[in-house]
Protein backbone atom coordinates (compact mmCIF):
# COMPACT_ATOMS: atom_id res chain seq x y z
CA UNK A 1 0.00 0.00 0.00
CA UNK A 2 1.72 3.25 -0.84
CA UNK A 3 2.21 5.44 1.63
CA UNK A 4 -0.39 7.56 2.51
CA UNK A 5 0.75 9.66 5.74
CA UNK A 6 3.67 9.94 8.02
CA UNK A 7 2.97 10.42 11.54
CA UNK A 8 3.80 13.89 13.06
CA UNK A 9 5.91 12.33 15.31
CA UNK A 10 7.71 9.64 13.19
CA UNK A 11 11.43 8.12 12.98
CA UNK A 12 13.73 7.17 10.60
CA UNK A 13 15.09 3.79 11.64
CA UNK A 14 17.93 2.70 9.46
CA UNK A 15 19.04 -1.38 9.97
CA UNK A 16 22.87 -2.83 9.22
CA UNK A 17 24.06 -0.19 7.10
CA UNK A 18 27.75 -0.57 8.38
CA UNK A 19 30.86 -1.92 6.16
CA UNK A 20 30.31 -5.44 6.68
CA UNK A 21 26.55 -5.76 5.40
CA UNK A 22 26.94 -3.26 2.49
CA UNK A 23 29.48 -4.78 1.19
CA UNK A 24 27.47 -8.22 0.58
CA UNK A 25 26.13 -9.16 -2.50
CA UNK A 26 22.38 -8.22 -2.95
CA UNK A 27 19.55 -8.02 -4.97
CA UNK A 28 20.00 -4.25 -5.57
CA UNK A 29 23.06 -1.90 -5.80
CA UNK A 30 24.19 -1.46 -2.06
CA UNK A 31 25.16 2.23 -2.95
CA UNK A 32 22.03 3.24 -3.75
CA UNK A 33 20.28 1.37 -0.85
CA UNK A 34 22.80 3.93 1.20
CA UNK A 35 21.99 7.21 -1.07
CA UNK A 36 18.36 6.66 -0.48
CA UNK A 37 18.68 6.01 3.35
CA UNK A 38 21.01 9.24 3.31
CA UNK A 39 18.37 11.52 1.53
CA UNK A 40 15.93 10.28 4.06
CA UNK A 41 17.89 11.21 7.13
CA UNK A 42 18.58 14.58 5.78
CA UNK A 43 14.68 15.11 5.63
CA UNK A 44 13.65 13.95 8.85
CA UNK A 45 16.52 15.96 10.51
CA UNK A 46 15.71 19.09 8.09
CA UNK A 47 11.86 18.22 10.00
CA UNK A 48 13.18 17.85 13.60
CA UNK A 49 12.93 13.98 13.24
CA UNK A 50 14.64 11.73 14.87
CA UNK A 51 17.05 9.65 12.75
CA UNK A 52 17.87 6.34 14.60
CA UNK A 53 20.75 4.09 12.95
CA UNK A 54 20.90 0.48 14.41
CA UNK A 55 24.04 -1.89 13.53
CA UNK A 56 24.42 -5.21 14.56
CA UNK A 57 28.23 -5.88 16.43
CA UNK A 58 28.92 -8.52 18.65
CA UNK A 59 31.60 -8.93 21.51
CA UNK A 60 35.11 -10.30 20.48
CA UNK A 61 34.50 -13.72 21.08
CA UNK A 62 31.21 -13.94 19.30
CA UNK A 63 29.76 -15.81 22.19
CA UNK A 64 26.87 -13.21 22.15
CA UNK A 65 26.22 -13.38 18.29
CA UNK A 66 23.28 -15.70 17.06
CA UNK A 67 24.27 -19.69 16.70
CA UNK A 68 20.57 -21.34 15.23
CA UNK A 69 20.30 -24.61 14.44
CA UNK A 70 19.02 -23.58 10.80
CA UNK A 71 18.58 -25.25 7.11
CA UNK A 72 20.29 -22.48 5.86
CA UNK A 73 23.12 -21.05 8.37
CA UNK A 74 24.24 -17.62 8.90
CA UNK A 75 27.61 -16.91 6.68
CA UNK A 76 30.49 -17.45 9.49
CA UNK A 77 34.33 -16.77 9.59
CA UNK A 78 35.93 -13.95 11.02
CA UNK A 79 34.69 -10.26 10.27
CA UNK A 80 36.88 -7.96 8.47
CA UNK A 81 38.07 -5.04 11.34
CA UNK A 82 35.56 -1.75 11.30
CA UNK A 83 32.69 -4.52 9.82
CA UNK A 84 30.32 -3.27 12.25
CA UNK A 85 31.03 0.57 11.50
CA UNK A 86 28.24 3.09 9.72
CA UNK A 87 29.20 3.36 6.29
CA UNK A 88 30.40 6.61 5.64
CA UNK A 89 27.81 7.47 2.84
CA UNK A 90 25.11 7.63 5.59
CA UNK A 91 26.36 10.43 6.69
CA UNK A 92 25.80 10.12 10.39
CA UNK A 93 25.45 13.58 12.14
CA UNK A 94 25.63 13.88 16.30
CA UNK A 95 22.11 14.52 16.74
CA UNK A 96 20.95 10.80 15.40
CA UNK A 97 20.88 8.27 17.83
CA UNK A 98 22.88 4.82 17.74
CA UNK A 99 21.70 1.02 18.83
CA UNK A 100 23.96 -1.64 18.99
CA UNK A 101 21.52 -5.09 18.95
CA UNK A 102 22.82 -8.81 18.51
CA UNK A 103 19.99 -10.17 16.92
CA UNK A 104 18.07 -9.89 13.52
CA UNK A 105 15.59 -7.04 15.13
CA UNK A 106 16.21 -4.29 16.67
CA UNK A 107 13.90 -3.96 19.51
CA UNK A 108 14.60 -7.41 21.00
CA UNK A 109 17.72 -6.66 23.89
CA UNK A 110 17.95 -3.06 22.73
CA UNK A 111 16.48 0.38 24.20
CA UNK A 112 15.24 1.16 20.46
CA UNK A 113 11.26 0.74 22.03
CA UNK A 114 12.34 3.46 25.05
CA UNK A 115 13.88 6.12 22.96
CA UNK A 116 11.18 6.08 20.93
CA UNK A 117 8.70 6.34 23.44
CA UNK A 118 10.30 8.89 25.19
CA UNK A 119 10.02 10.71 21.91
CA UNK A 120 6.86 10.76 21.77
CA UNK A 121 6.78 8.60 17.94
CA UNK A 122 4.22 6.96 16.79
CA UNK A 123 5.30 5.83 13.91
CA UNK A 124 8.75 4.53 11.94
CA UNK A 125 10.17 4.38 8.69
CA UNK A 126 12.25 1.76 7.90
CA UNK A 127 15.12 1.56 5.52
CA UNK A 128 18.40 -0.81 5.53
CA UNK A 129 19.63 -4.32 4.53
CA UNK A 130 18.67 -7.36 4.52
CA UNK A 131 15.13 -6.62 4.05
CA UNK A 132 14.06 -9.85 4.61
CA UNK A 133 15.82 -10.32 8.13
CA UNK A 134 16.98 -7.10 10.19
CA UNK A 135 14.02 -4.56 8.42
CA UNK A 136 11.80 -7.43 8.17
CA UNK A 137 12.30 -8.36 12.46
CA UNK A 138 12.34 -5.03 13.08
CA UNK A 139 9.34 -3.75 11.44
CA UNK A 140 7.18 -6.70 12.62
CA UNK A 141 8.25 -6.04 16.39
CA UNK A 142 7.37 -1.75 15.49
CA UNK A 143 3.87 -3.24 14.63
CA UNK A 144 3.38 -5.43 17.66
CA UNK A 145 4.64 -2.34 19.88
CA UNK A 146 1.56 -0.73 18.05
CA UNK A 147 3.60 1.65 15.98
CA UNK A 148 2.60 2.81 12.21
CA UNK A 149 5.38 1.56 9.89
CA UNK A 150 6.08 2.55 6.55
CA UNK A 151 9.09 0.84 4.27
CA UNK A 152 11.28 2.50 1.92
CA UNK A 153 11.33 0.10 -0.28
CA UNK A 154 14.33 1.86 -2.52
CA UNK A 155 16.04 2.60 0.91
CA UNK A 156 16.38 -1.27 1.45
CA UNK A 157 17.32 -4.35 -0.61
CA UNK A 158 18.40 -8.49 0.44
CA UNK A 159 21.11 -10.87 -0.55
CA UNK A 160 18.01 -12.55 -1.92
CA UNK A 161 16.14 -11.53 -5.24
CA UNK A 162 13.12 -13.47 -4.24
CA UNK A 163 13.26 -12.58 -0.64
CA UNK A 164 13.69 -9.49 -1.19
CA UNK A 165 10.09 -9.11 -3.59
CA UNK A 166 8.20 -11.60 -1.23
CA UNK A 167 8.85 -8.76 1.74
CA UNK A 168 7.83 -6.23 0.04
CA UNK A 169 5.25 -7.12 -1.73
CA UNK A 170 3.41 -10.13 0.38
CA UNK A 171 4.50 -9.94 4.04
CA UNK A 172 4.92 -5.70 4.63
CA UNK A 173 1.62 -4.53 3.10
CA UNK A 174 0.02 -6.73 6.08
CA UNK A 175 1.60 -4.11 8.58
CA UNK A 176 2.94 -1.42 6.81
CA UNK A 177 2.55 0.91 3.96
CA UNK A 178 5.13 0.59 1.11
CA UNK A 179 6.40 2.79 -1.25
CA UNK A 180 9.34 5.53 -2.72
CA UNK A 181 12.00 7.50 -0.90
CA UNK A 182 10.50 10.25 -2.98
CA UNK A 183 6.98 9.63 -1.84
CA UNK A 184 7.82 9.17 1.96
CA UNK A 185 9.64 12.71 1.57
CA UNK A 186 6.99 14.13 -0.11
CA UNK A 187 4.46 13.02 2.90
CA UNK A 188 6.76 13.87 5.78
CA UNK A 189 4.77 16.44 7.97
Amino acid sequence: MPVTQIDPRTALVTIDLQNGIVALPTAHPADGVVTNAARLAGAFRAKGLPVINVRVSFSPDFADAPHPRADSPLPGGAPQPGWDELVDGLGVEPSDLAITKHQWGAFYGTDLELQLRRRGCTGIVLAGIATSLGVESTGRAAFDHGYNVTLAADATTDPDPDAYRNSVERVFPKFAEVDSTDAIVAALP
